[in-house]
């Protein structure tokens, strides 16, 4: 198979790199990724997908049946994107534009750069680049069918929405609303998030806490006569550190866990008022053997240590939640929050993966994210071993240097497809968590 492959690949090249360019000339910030939703479903109706469907709340779903029983794979990542930032900050490129043209490149390991034709623009390298290379992976399943291979199992490849607001809205609304209606029961689950085309197999956990210490309003010139909210919460701030980092966790691949103070303001926050309301949020960061709910219950010991010291001293916290619409029109209250995970190169997937990378000539090197992606509701909430490869490079994500190597997404297209035919020969039990 593998020389009918890479003339299939030499083939398609040249439309999935238009498709790509195509990809970052629509917009599609979070809630408005109607355009881009569009272009994917046409693109797959051309290719020849089995079927091709828009759900609900606008997520991206494209199917291609096998010709023999196997399992059912996910290939997966996300309709939207950043703000594009300043402009003057781009170089003098279009961040909608998708301009080629050769520059200078990090290496896989970040430790060299090199000369790489690459696609500028906003979401290159996040994800719209692997997102085209997912879809032309499929063309060429589709492509071999043709030749006369014998396709195992069924490939669903998913594009949510509203993946950077860091929610998970889409991808949940995917594996619980969707999926159930159409019958669909994904096996495993591969993200083309950022990967620079090795194996990632995990990140840490994020939750958003929010806390409000309360005190009691005097005038700014008898502050005696009232509880300084700020100056409550200022020892409050303190404890919290100490205690995050005397029992902070940590994994040997993922890192330790962490807590970051990220907004503070005060109210009434008026001249001549003693604030009686100090408004923090936390971005809280944690390793696979803590939750979300252990990270809430460390904050609410704090209150209760600080409260039994201090009369005075009144606090209360929360998970931040946001009111999310889709370009569908559909809207949902979510909590930010999001779990850990991690999948172990020892697992039959992991192996699998990197067996296909083998396979396509590619040398199989692993990692782990710094940043979070939607795989939790997969790998956590339903047990679906995940892993992610793409042709993208994390440095420039969210960067007005935002941009994708081509060379990268003609080794990705190769090593989708090799990953695929790997992963449809395992057993149902293989997949187990």
């Amino acid at each position: 198979m593998e020389n009918e492959l890479k003339a299939i690949a030499a083939m398609l090249k040249p439309e999935m790199i238009d498709f790509c360019q195509r990809l970052i000339l629509v917009p599609s910030l979070p809630g408005e990724e109607k355009g881009v939703a569009d272009l994917y479903l046409s693109e797959m109706k051309k290719l020849g997908y089995s079927d091709v469907f828009r759900d609900e709340w606008g997520n991206v779903v494209g199917i291609i049946n096998g010709d023999l029983p196997g399992p059912s794979i996910m290939f997966n990542g996300h309709l939207d994107h950043v703000d594009t930032g300043d402009l003057s900050e781009w170089e003098g490129y279009d961040p909608y534009g998708g301009k080629i043209d050769v520059c200078g490149m990090f290496n896989q390991d970040m430790n060299g750069t090199e000369d790489a034709e690459v696609i500028h623009g906003r979401a290159a390298s996040d994800v719209k680049g692997g997102g085209a290379t997912m879809v032309y992976a499929g063309a060429a399943l589709i492509a071999l069918k043709k030749q006369g291979y014998k396709l195992a199992g069924r490939l669903i490849f998913t594009m949510t929405v509203l993946e950077e607001p860091a929610e998970m809205l889409g991808m949940l609304k995917l594996f619980d609303e969707t999926f159930p209606q159409r019958g669909i029961s994904p096996d495993v689950c591969i993200s083309c998030e950022a990967t620079s085309l090795k194996l990632y197999l995990g990140h840490r956990g994020r939750v958003e806490i929010q806390v409000t210490v309360s005190g009691v309003t005097s005038h700014g010139s008898a502050p005696w006569l009232g509880v300084n909210a700020v100056n409550s919460a200022t020892k409050f701030i303190d404890k919290v550190e100490q205690v995050v980092e005397k029992e902070k966790s940590t994994d040997p691949e993922l890192g330790k866990s962490s807590i970051a103070l990220t907004v503070i303001s005060c109210t009434p926050g008026s001249m001549c008022i003693v604030p009686d309301r100090c408004h923090i949020t936390y971005d809280r960061r944690f390793t696979p053997d803590e939750t979300v709910e252990s990270c809430i219950k460390q904050i609410e010991r704090v209150i209760d240590e600080i409260s039994a010291e201090d009369k005075n001293f009144r606090a209360e916290v929360k998970i931040g939640a946001v009111m999310r619409t889709s370009y569908t029109g559909k809207s949902e209250l979510m909590e930010n929050k999001k779990e850990a995970w991690k999948l172990e190169k020892e697992h039959a997937v992991a192996k699998a993966c990197a067996k296909g990378l083998a396979e396509a000539g590619q040398e199989v090197k692993f990692g782990y994210w710094d940043f979070g992606t939607d795989l939790p509701v997969a790998a956590v909430h339903h047990k679906i071993p995940s892993i992610g490869y793409s042709p993208m490079q994390e440095y420039y994500c969210h960067r007005p240097v935002d941009k994708v190597r081509i060379d990268y997404m003609e080794k990705a297209l190769l090593g989708y497809v090799h990953i695929y035919n790997n992963l449809s020969k395992l057993s149902k039990e293989e997949f187990k968590l």
